[in-house]
Formats: structure tokens, sequence, C-alpha cells
């Protein structure tokens, strides 16, 4: 394998656009797609479609062991795959009683899989796969054009070989489609550097008006760095920049304003109530609970968060966040590196022309990894260990670029000094995050440290050595750096992963976000939230159980599964949550509220019996404990409180109204309701204060249930 470069020429204006291939088209078209450029070495492009191929290979091993992986979001897409109004709101069951707490985009490509193919793990999770690769493709893609093909092949395994990344791709919370949509925004404004066509900065604002209908505000934290540079380095007069920027805006804007005004002024009574908000406005979910409150801790309907310097619900914030032992493993093997190789860049580059399209690629990938890991490092709301996959694309497109420019001046001591600095760093690292799991392979710590040791030291002298020494040298360090994440990631595709909250890695090497539970993909959407769980499938619906400890303060969980003998589960009953979260049987407890509940044969029979004469077959405190009933039994369940059991919806009133209408059949008790974080005076509360005391109770082994057509004896 060469690295020669192959980086394409600034440009000193906008070339004109390339004539038409003349003869037949299909011809030219397919060898374009083998071969790539014609400048390209021969091996190029069949080693980008193999690094695709193995990317689809790993991401779809063993991909059917995580079930319906987070069944907050897999109910939702059974409910969009059954009703097209549900498909559009994103509704958490097709009678469309409450949405989830994001926008409904991330759901579509699963929902409409579902249609496609049938209700299965492997159905709602092949569109996340697909997006995984498409976003080494892009992210590959951008690198490539602009340096090497060898630099580009570099960043897109980085990104494939994260260990979140290899996780997320692989799950079906709205993360992926994020991932995806910002890199495609990033690789669109460089192009618009190369050549200042406004068409490229349009394209980019659509891709993040799309990426705020999957994850709201958290699409927005890269558009200063993406702003600020095209309007500084593009090749451009300043009076059509601002206009070029005025325009991408405006594509952003309507691209991701379309679905919002529909749904703010669409009639509330016609629509499902904007799950998360607490006056059943989505304006309001979007700047509140999902916004402002996500960067303060005060996130309305959430346990409550305010991490602190000094730590809290949801752990320590500062500049040291994404190195620590809940975070570190999951992004952070090579972010020393790629901050070290990002100065590089900019040094390199720093007495070219304003119009550099080197150094715009830099600042515009570098820019965005920097901005994110800043906000995710101080932000007091909400955070848990997953969201970093949002870091992934950049953090894997500086590392190629940086690799393949300090490569090609590898002549000069200060480049190969800092390519060989990089490696240190990366092993260093890499060794440190290794020996935090002593027991986890430990003979790979040693090995990662000392190849890097030695590559760096050959690194330094690349310049002097015979080409084939040099490469030698730089591969040892590309292993010695991707050992670690390696090793994580092919943990991560061995086991199955349910709940709100996942992990990469082997088990043991995430301690947990402290308080960690309870935001939940309900949590929000800048980013979500919930419960931290890494265990296999149970039955299809994958379901997961709550291990002790697992983050929460003081370690256990109240309400948590326990899991028998036989592998079936029961919950345990503990009021220690706020608002009285304990578990009664398999309809709830705190694990059925952030993991879902274990749907029994004999509770599944008895929903489905005169199904078709109700709405909804059942009523349930909390999303998830809803959704694992639903997901079982294939009808609508009603998710009471969204996701915590919090949000004000229904109101005892119109519960009632329900009831009296015949529309609901079963009540599913949680033991005292409340809801997460809830109150006894809570709207969930007063439902099951009403249910309990006017209803007949039936217990199905373990479950409880409140048959909501037949009055309680005196």
């Amino acid at each position: 394998m060469t690295i020669a470069s192959t980086a394409v020429q600034e440009p000193s204006a906008p070339p004109a656009p390339p004539a038409p291939d003349a003869g037949e088209p299909q011809q030219p078209f397919l060898r374009r797609l083998w071969r790539g450029r014609p400048e390209d070495p021969r091996w190029a492009r069949p080693a980008f479609w193999a690094l695709l191929l193995a990317t689809a290979v790993l991401y779809f091993y063993n991909l059917s062991s995580s079930g319906y992986a987070n069944s907050f979001y897999s109910a939702a897409v059974q409910a969009g795959s059954q009703s097209w109004k549900a498909f559009f709101f994103g509704s958490l069951d097709a009678a469309n009683a409450i949405t989830v707490d994001k926008p409904p985009a991330s759901l579509w490509p699963m929902a409409l899989s579902v249609r496609i193919f049938g209700l299965s793990s492997w159905a709602i999770l092949m569109p996340e796969v697909l997006m995984g690769v498409g976003t080494v493709a892009v992210v590959h893609a951008s690198v490539r054009r602009r340096f090497s093909p060898a630099a580009g092949l570099i960043a897109g395994a980085t990104l494939a070989l994260t260990p979140v990344a290899a996780l997320m791709f692989r799950f079906n919370n709205p993360d992926a489609m994020l991932a995806l949509l910002m890199a495609v925004a990033c690789h669109l404004v460089v192009r618009a550097l190369e050549d200042g066509r406004t068409k490229w900065l349009v394209w980019a604002g659509v891709a993040i008006g799309f990426a705020f209908l999957a994850k709201t505000l958290q699409a927005f934290l890269i558009l200063p760095p993406l702003a600020i540079v095209y309007a500084v380095c593009a090749p451009v007069s300043l009076k059509k920049r601002f206009g070029q920027l005025a325009a991408a805006t405006g594509a952003l804007v309507l691209s991701g304003g379309w679905w919002v005004a529909i749904v703010e002024l669409w009639p509330a009574a016609s629509r499902p109530y904007i799950g998360g908000s607490q006056n059943n406005s989505f304006l309001e979910l979007t700047f509140g609970y999902n916004g402002l409150g996500r960067l303060n801790g005060e996130e309305t309907g959430s346990v409550g968060g305010g991490g602190g310097n000094s730590g809290g619900q949801w752990g320590e914030t500062g500049w040291d966040r994404m190195f620590n032992s809940e975070i570190g493993g999951q992004i952070s093997w090579l972010l020393p590196a790629a901050l070290i190789l990002l100065v590089a860049g900019v040094w390199a580059t720093r007495k070219a022309r304003r119009t550099s399209v080197t150094r715009g690629s830099f600042l515009v990938w570098g820019g965005s990894l920097l901005i994110t890991t800043i906000v995710f490092s101080y932000m007091a709301g909400i955070f848990h260990q997953y969201y970093t996959v949002a870091l992934a694309p950049y953090l894997a497109a500086v590392i190629g670029m940086g690799a393949g420019l300090l490569w090609e001046k590898r002549a000069e001591t200060w480049a190969s000094i800092t390519l060989a600095a990089s490696v240190v760093a990366a092993a260093a690292w890499g060794y440190v995050l290794l020996n935090r799991t002593p027991d986890y392979l430990p003979w790979l710590k040693w090995l990662v440290l000392v190849g890097g040791l030695v590559a760096a030291l050959g690194l330094i002298f690349a310049g002097r050595l015979n080409r084939q020494l040099a490469l030698a040298a730089a591969s040892l360090g590309l292993v010695a750096a991707l050992a670690g994440p390696t090793a994580y990631t092919v943990s991560t595709l061995q086991e199955g992963h349910t709940g709100s909250i996942v992990t990469a890695g082997p088990a043991g090497a995430s301690m947990g976000m402290g308080g960690g539970r309870g935001g939940g993909p309900g949590g929000g959407g800048f980013p979500g939230g919930g419960q931290n769980s890494r265990q296999g499938q149970q039955g299809q619906q994958g379901q997961q159980n709550g291990g002790p400890g697992n983050g929460f303060p003081g370690g256990g969980m109240p309400g948590q599964n326990q899991q028998n003998g036989n592998g079936s589960t029961q919950n345990q009953q503990n009021d220690g949550m706020p608002g009285g979260m304990g578990g009664e049987g398999g309809g709830g407890g705190v694990g059925g509220l952030l993991n879902g509940a274990t749907v029994s044969e004999e509770a599944k029979k008895l929903l489905e019996t005169d199904s078709g004469d109700y709405t909804w077959v059942a009523a349930a405190i909390g999303a998830q404990n809803a959704a694992s009933y639903q997901l079982s039994t294939g009808d609508p369940v009603m998710a009471i409180g969204g996701f915590n059991g919090t949000d004000p919806s229904p109101t005892l009133a119109q519960f009632k109204q329900y009831v009296e209408d015949g529309r609901i059949h079963y009540f599913i008790s949680s033991g005292s309701g409340g809801g997460m974080g809830g109150s006894s005076t809570g709207t969930s509360s007063q439902i099951t204060s009403w249910v309990e005391a006017n209803f007949k109770k039936v217990t199905v082994g373990s479950s409880t249930f409140y048959d909501l057509t037949q009055k309680a004896s005196s």
C-alpha cells in the first residue's frame, strides 16, 4: 500500500463543470464507480469497497442479539408501520395517544423497513447499520478527496472501529441518523469551499435541517464553526459568501421547520400529545427540556441534572469528562492523537492563502470536533456515554487528514516528530484505557504500548528511511493505535444491547454515569437518556434486566429487575425512588420504566382476548413499560405520562372518559405509580389511585392488572 498523495489541487477560481462523457454513458460511469479517479492508484477503489464491505459485515454480525434494542423506539416504529398518522407524528402507539420526545425522522427509515419486511429485530436495526456504512463512506470520501486514498481509508477504518460507533450504528436511538447527517453536512461544506458553489452549502443546510428532525438542537452544535469557516475561507466575494450563508440558513429552516409548523398548527385535539413536553407543544419541548435544560440541568419532567464540577446526577463535568472512567473507553482512544494532528494540520497550512481548502478541511472537521467536545464536557443536564458517537465522524476525519498530511511532509523534521508524537499519544492512552480493565486481555495493553513506541521511533526517522521501512513503521503505528478500540468494538459486537442506555466494550469497561438512569430516550432530544444495559436478548422482544449498581448513586437501583436461574425475571419491590417507583410483578418497577418489562405468555393471552374491541388493550405508567406489552401483543398500549411517567397526558378526566367510552381494557400496575421523578399529586399517580380504588384486580403470575370493564366489589 502506498500513501502517495493524490490530493486535489486547490483551484484559484471555481472550475467549470466537467463535460459529459462521450459515447455510451453507462460504461464510463461503471468504470469510474469501480476504479475511481484516473490519478488514483489501482488499489484505491477496491480498497474502498473492501472497507465498506468489512464495515457492513462487522455491523450486521450478531445484529438480532439485541432484540428490540430500545423498546421505547421500537414501539414507535411498530406504531408507525401500522398507522401513517403515527408514522408522521412519531407516536408511541398506533392509536396515537402520545409521541416520543423527539422528532420522528430517525423512526421513519425503521418504520418503512418494518412495513416492507415485517416486525423483527433485523428489520428495525438494519437501517441503522446502513447509516453506519454510509457515514464511513462519507468520511472516507471527504478525506480522500482533499488528501489521499490512504488517508481516506485510515479515516474510514478509524470511524468503523470506534467502539461507540459500532454500538450506536447497531442500535435504534436517533444518534445513528444524527451522526450520518452531521458528517454529510461537513463534507458538503468542504465541497463548497473548493469551488464556492451555492448548491453545496444549501445541501449542507438541508442535511442539518433533517438532523434537527432527528435530535433537535444537537444538530445545531456545529453551525458556528461551519458558518465561520465558510464566511472566512470561501473562494468568492464577501457579499456572495453572506448571501450563500443566508440561502443555506433558509434551506435549513425549510427542511427542519416544515414538520414543526405542521405539528404546531395541527389542532391538538386531533393529534397525539407531544411526549416530553408539559404543555403539549413541540416548541416548548425543543427549547426547554431538549434545549437549554440539557445545558443547565433544569429539564422539566426529568429526574434532574446538575452535574457540576463536584459531580451529580449525570456525572462530573469538566475538561476531562471525555477521558474519565465512564466515557473514555467509548470514544477517547484516539482523541489525544486527533488533537495533536489538528494543531499540526492548522500549523502546516498557516502560510496558505485564505481560500486553502486543506486548511478549511481541518477547520471544518476539527472545529466540529472541538465545539461538540466542549459542550459535552460541560453540559450539566442529562448526559450518557453513547452520546459521544456524535464525535466519531469528526475525530476519524481529523485522524485521517492529519496522518495523510504529516506523512507527505515526513521529510521535514517537525512533521516526522509530530507524527511520532501522535502515535505515542494514541499508544499511551490506549494503555491507560486497557489498564482500567486489567482482567480484559491483559497482554494487549503491553503490545499496544511497546508497538506504539517502536513505531514512533521509526517515524521520527521516516524521512531518512527507505520507503519500505517507513511504511512498516507507519503500519505498526496504525495497528498499535487501533488495537485497543478494535478489541472493544469486537466485544461490543459479540453482545446484545437493550434498554435505554447502552455502553460499548467489555463488561466493566464503563463504570456508569452517576445517576445515569432516568433521562432515558424519553430524557430528551439533546441528547437522550435512560438506563445502562448490556445483557442478552430475552425472547424476540429483547427486553433488558437492570443490573445492580450500574451507575445509580449509592449503587443499586430501586425496583430493578432480578434474573432468576431459569432466565425469567421478576421485579423487586422498592419505593426508594421519588414518587414511589416500586415494582410489582412483571409490569412495573423502575426496571419496567427504563428497560421494559418481561411479558409472560399468560399476560399476553390476557391482553389479546377481545383486543379488537378496544382502542388500547391496556394502559401503563411509562413508555418502556407500555412498549413491552405493545411489542409482545402487537396491539396499542397507552403510555401514561410518556417516558418518565411525568408528562401530564392523559389527565385524570381524559382517562376517565376513555374508560367510560370502553376504549381501554386493562391498566397495568406499576406499584405506587407516580412516574420517574413524579410526585404523589402527579397525573400518573392520580390515575393509579383512581384505578386501584374502583376496578377489579387481576393477577397473572407475578404481574398485576386492573380490568377497566369491571368495577371492584365493595
